[in-house]
């Protein structure tokens, strides 16, 4: 379920980001192209959590 939020949020901002940045630059809005980039971020993220997730120790008492 994790992962459902994160590409959906990832996919919402990313259409954002790229409407506004096109906006801001005179340039046209590319749907495709944006929602490509916004899951490609939305993958590295994941990968992200799970490559800087601090390694637990366990304790003997």
């Amino acid at each position: 379920m994790k992962y459902l939020v994160t590409f959906f949020w990832a996919f919402a901002i990313g259409q954002a980001v790229c409407y506004l940045g096109g906006a801001l630059q005179s340039a046209t809005y590319n749907f495709q192209l944006s929602t490509i980039v916004s899951l490609i971020v939305g993958v590295i993220t994941v990968l992200l959590s799970y490559a800087i997730k601090p390694v637990q120790q366990t304790t003997n008492h």
